[in-house]
C-alpha cells in the first residue's frame, strides 16, 4: 500500500510539472484573422508592462529600445497588431475594426497568463486601450498609461487644425490646395505634410531612423491599408472608420490609476491632455519637454524615468 501511495504521489507531481505552461520569450498568438507576434523583454519581479503601438498599421519595434529600459524591473511585453510588423498581414478590410483589435489584448493576456498587468497605449494604441478598459471591464489591470493618446477624433482634428494654422503660409496653402483636390499622393503635398510631421511627430527627423529591432521586420514597415481604412490619408485628415470615435465622456468610468503622457510639441496637444485629466477619476499628467509625438524616440530616458516612477508609486516600491 505504501508503495502504491508513493507511486501515486510521484505521478501526481510529475503530472503537475508537465502541465505547467512555459511561456516563450518570443512567439505568436492566434487571433481572429491570423497570428500576432509578441516579444517579452526582461525578467524583473515587477508587474509586467504591456505596450500597444500606434497607427493604426504601425508596429512595435521602434518602441522596443526605449521601453526596454524598464526591463530590469519587470517584464515588458511588445506585440505587433494584426496587419503590422512581424504579425500576419491579411488584406480583408472586415478585420480592421476596433472590437477585433480590443479582442487581441484579451487573447494575448490569456495566452501569456498576464493576470496582473500595467498597460500602455501609444497614439492609436490608446484608442484600443480605452475601448478595452470601457467595453471589457478587464480584471487585473493595475494602471493605464495613455501615451500621446487619440481618444477623440474630433479633438484630434481640432488640435491638428490649430497646429496647421501655425505653419508658414506657403505650406498651409499647399496642404489646403491638395486636400481640396483630394490628391493625397502628390510629391508637393507629401513634402508639405512632412513639414508638419517634423514639428509634431518626431523632432529627430522624419521619417525616423529605423533601429536594429526593426531590421528583421518584413517591409513595408507601415501598413497603409489599415491606416487609410481606419483613419485616413494624413494625421490631420480623418476619413476612415474612426471618424466618429470619441470615448472621452467615458474616462471617469476607469477606476484604475491613469498616467497621461505627451510631448511638449505633440500633435496630441498638452492643453487637450490636461482637459482629459479633469475628466478622469485618478489621473496624472506628464509633459515631456523637447519632444513631439514620438516621445519615446525624442526623449527615451525622460519618458522611461517618468513611467518608472509612476509604476513604482502604484506598486508601493
Amino acid at each position: 500500500m505504501r508503495i502504491i501511495i508513493i507511486t501515486l504521489c510521484v505521478c501526481s507531481f510529475l503530472a503537475s510539472v508537465s502541465c505547467e505552461k512555459k511561456i516563450a520569450k518570443e512567439g505568436y498568438v492566434n487571433v481572429e484573422g491570423g497570428k500576432i507576434w509578441y516579444k517579452i523583454v526582461g525578467e524583473g519581479k515587477g508587474i509586467p508592462l504591456l505596450v500597444l503601438h500606434g497607427g493604426p498599421g504601425s508596429l512595435s519595434c521602434p518602441m522596443i529600445p526605449a521601453f526596454s529600459r524598464l526591463a530590469n524591473e519587470r517584464p515588458v511585453i511588445f506585440y505587433d497588431q494584426l496587419g503590422s510588423g512581424n504579425s500576419d498581414r491579411p488584406t480583408d478590410t472586415s478585420l480592421w475594426k476596433i472590437d477585433r483589435f480590443v479582442n487581441e489584448i484579451t487573447l494575448l493576456r490569456n495566452e501569456l497568463e498576464l493576470e496582473e498587468v500595467h498597460i500602455l497605449g501609444h497614439s492609436c494604441g490608446s484608442t484600443f486601450l480605452i475601448e478595452y478598459m470601457i467595453s471589457q471591464r478587464p480584471k487585473g489591470v493595475k494602471s493605464v498609461i495613455f501615451s500621446s493618446p487619440m481618444l477623440s477624433t474630433k479633438d484630434w482634428i481640432a488640435d491638428a487644425n490649430l497646429l496647421l494654422s501655425e505653419l508658414p503660409t506657403s505650406i498651409r496653402d499647399t496642404i489646403s490646395k491638395y486636400e481640396a483636390l483630394k490628391d493625397y499622393t502628390s510629391p508637393i503635398y507629401l513634402a508639405a505634410t512632412d513639414s508638419f510631421y517634423i514639428r509634431h511627430l518626431s523632432l529627430k527627423g522624419w521619417p525616423p531612423k529605423t533601429n536594429s529591432e526593426c531590421e528583421q521586420v518584413p517591409k513595408p514597415y507601415f501598413n497603409t491599408q489599415v491606416y487609410n481604412y481606419m483613419w485616413g490619408p494624413t494625421e490631420f485628415t480623418a476619413t476612415g472608420t474612426l471618424i466618429d470615435f470619441d470615448r472621452t465622456s467615458s474616462l471617469d468610468q476607469i477606476s484604475e490609476p491613469i498616467l497621461f503622457l505627451a510631448g511638449e510639441h505633440d500633435e496630441a496637444r498638452p492643453e487637450t491632455i490636461y482637459r482629459y485629466q479633469k475628466l478622469a477619476q485618478n489621473a496624472a499628467v506628464e509633459i515631456i519637454e523637447n519632444a513631439a509625438h514620438s516621445t519615446y524616440n525624442d526623449q527615451p530616458q525622460k519618458v522611461t524615468e517618468v513611467i518608472r516612477g509612476f509604476l513604482k508609486n502604484i506598486e508601493g516600491d
